[in-house]
């Protein structure tokens, strides 16, 4: 929540989104609204009440719940290009922006009964810790005041409710926080998900058991029957136009004096960082001990007097700098992994350090050169400045662009192409956007389509947008014909059909060999004499871990599916593949295979904890509501 709070305030998206960010500040934690959960107890019962719900005592004013339907009412108007929403989709929507009020007021009322409280200091670190409040990196109060001015937000509202949220933080952090694994949980975890079987198995080909083409009374029969299969998807033929951030972003003007004005404001962070010329030689190995030890050797070769690119042509395993003696180029600190930039930039000339560890082994780095960071000049600067000033400026109109189509939109008058002409919209056309795979040139969209085959689409004829197919790309559209799903001719489809037909009749005769091999295993014949009265081939049995890529995919599962053998006998199965034909699978043994430790233990059972943490907190909430005594307005949104 804190964090698109910020990102709000900061107008990443452009100004067409800064009026959302009061909008924002009615949310709560995010885990709270995962699901609505059930209701509890309701009473309708409310009379002349002049509030839109009561939960467990405490009032949720018709202010605040009209307040949220018209801005949920109107991102759903955008949706709909601007028609009325039909009254069930109206009510369930007005229901749930109900629930989250209550469940916000619910979770505030049981972290303060529960003594969770929020001191100011704790507040003023909070608010000085958002960076929408800071300039170069610290606090700065005029920046907050204008922050929350543009938003249309005063400080003590944004800090009151950032208070309730940092003290719901607190009650969710507790729950996610009280949750936790056994080491024995987490030895049966490992054993499970570690567990080999030991399998030996055969597949008998599809291509064995081709049958002949069927005749065209099967394959009417086959269309009838799995017509559902060979539907052309849900469409429309659209006409939109579009905007792109970077046609804005080369339509702006920028003078000489506007890019001298931007240097001066931005001197402090034009700096070429410095640069530093290396040579290195890097020890990999799967023992670790020995790779260090390795390093040592090679380290105390260099001390004795011996050439540094001989060395690491002869030991380094960096497949890049390794022939060339070593040689990094000259590179800035980011270049590098943090262990060997801090030991390279802590370094003096024709100093030799190591072993420096990293995730890529143990490193012996010679600083050769330092180039030192300047500030650079204007001419220097000038067109990473202009790209800059092009990208803000073209921002900032790109949200003007965005309201304004928003609003025009909202008009019954309004006309694509008059739009798309006023705003130097690039017009376009698509025949057949499928439901699901969309079309080019907009690609799936899947923005776009939602509105277009959503709960109810967008009736032909309608205009709708603006909608967002990315940071930097937007458009409106106009439905011009919308195609139910339709079956396909049995012409378009025949081959596809003739091909399922033979594929299902010699999976059929597949599976029967296969069954007919798996009574005879179970009877005691051999694998090998099953495998050879098949003619087909079998490798020797082999033990196999849950994702083994060297076994089909359906014999593998099958192979964990299956109880364990006792007793010495195998769990014998027949089964079907999915490219046709069968399989015959033997399980005769089961063991558990290597189990990483250390570090990758500990993060793994903090990685559960976590996992179980968030499924305690959603718990919680939705215990919370269906326990709590609630009370609705039916009337709280005429």
């Amino acid at each position: 929540m804190l964090q698109k709070i910020g990102d709000a305030l900061k107008g990443r998206e452009g100004s067409a989104r800064r009026k959302w960010i009061a909008y924002l500040l009615v949310g709560v934690l995010s885990f709270v609204f995962v699901a609505w959960g059930a209701y509890g107890i309701v009473n309708l019962n409310f009379g002349g009440s002049n509030y839109a719900a009561e939960a467990n005592g405490s009032k949720i004013s018709l202010e605040d719940a009209r307040n949220a339907w018209l801005r949920q009412q109107s991102t759903w108007q955008q949706r709909l290009g601007g028609s009325e929403l039909p009254a069930p989709l109206r009510e369930r929507l007005q229901d749930q922006v109900l629930e989250s009020l209550i469940r916000r007021t619910l979770l505030t009322e049981r972290s303060h009964d529960l003594g969770y409280r929020v001191s100011n200091q704790a507040l003023l670190e909070a608010v000085q810790a958002e960076p929408a409040f800071q300039i170069d990196g610290k606090y700065d109060p005029g920046a907050a005041r204008a922050a929350l001015a543009q938003a249309g937000i005063s400080l003590p509202a944004y800090e009151q409710q950032l208070r309730t949220e940092l003290q719901q933080l607190q009650l969710e952090g507790g729950i996610r926080a009280s949750d936790f694994m056994t080491p024995a949980e987490l030895t049966r975890l490992n054993d499970l998900e570690n567990q080999q079987r030991e399998v030996r198995y055969l597949v008998l080909p599809l291509d064995r058991f081709r049958s002949a083409a069927p005749d065209e009374a099967a394959v009417q029969a086959y269309y009838k029957e799995h017509q559902e299969q060979y539907l052309r998807p849900e469409s429309v033929d659209l006409q939109y136009a579009e905007l792109r951030l970077e046609t804005l972003a080369a339509q702006q003007e920028l003078t000489d004096a506007d890019l001298r004005a931007a240097y001066e404001k931005d001197k402090s962070r034009l700096e070429v960082a410095e640069k530093r010329h290396a040579h290195h030689i890097l020890i990999t190995g799967k023992d670790d001990a020995a790779a260090q030890a390795l390093a040592q050797q090679v380290l105390a070769q260099l001390k004795s007097g011996k050439d540094f690119g001989e060395l690491a042509k002869q030991y380094s395993q960096d497949p890049g700098s390794a022939q060339n003696g070593g040689d990094l180029g000259w590179a800035e600190r980011s270049t590098f992994v943090k262990p060997f930039a801090d030991a390279l930039f802590g370094m003096k000339v024709g100093e030799i350090a190591g072993p420096v560890k990293t995730q890529y082994g143990y490193h012996i780095i010679r600083l050769d050169e330092i180039q030192a960071g300047k500030s650079k000049s204007f001419e220097e600067a000038r067109p990473e400045l202009e790209a800059q000033l092009r990208r803000t400026r073209a921002t900032d109109r790109f949200g003007e662009i965005q309201e304004q189509l928003q609003t025009r939109l909202a008009d019954p008058g309004a006309d694509l192409n008059a739009l798309a002409q006023q705003y130097h919209l690039q017009p376009g056309e698509v025949k057949e956007f499928d439901k699901g795979a969309g079309g080019a040139p907009l690609g799936p969209a899947p923005p776009l389509q939602e509105l277009l085959f959503g709960d109810p689409p967008l009736a032909a004829g309608k205009l709708g947008g603006p909608v967002l197919l990315g940071d930097d790309r937007l458009v409106i559209f106009k439905v011009l014909e919308h195609r139910k799903p339709e079956p396909k001719p049995l012409a378009e489809v025949r081959d596809g059909i003739v091909a399922a037909i033979v594929k299902e009749q010699g999976t059929k005769a597949a599976l029967a060999a296969a069954e007919h091999a798996r009574d005879e295993l179970l009877k005691g014949a051999s694998f090998d004499a099953i495998a050879q009265e098949l003619k087909v081939s079998t490798d020797p049995a082999h033990f196999i871990g849950r994702n083994d890529p060297s076994v089909p995919a359906q014999v593998r599962d099958a192979a964990f599916d299956v109880p364990k053998p006792v007793g010495g006998k195998a769990e014998v199965r027949a089964l079907t593949l999915n490219d046709g034909g069968a399989a015959v699978l033997a399980v005769s043994a089961v063991r558990t295979g290597a189990v990483q430790a250390g570090e990758a233990q500990a993060g793994r059972s903090q990685q559960e904890a976590e996992r179980l943490g968030t499924a305690a907190a959603l718990a919680y909430v939705d215990e919370v509501r269906r326990t709590a005594s609630v009370r609705k307005n039916p009337k709280a949104f005429e």
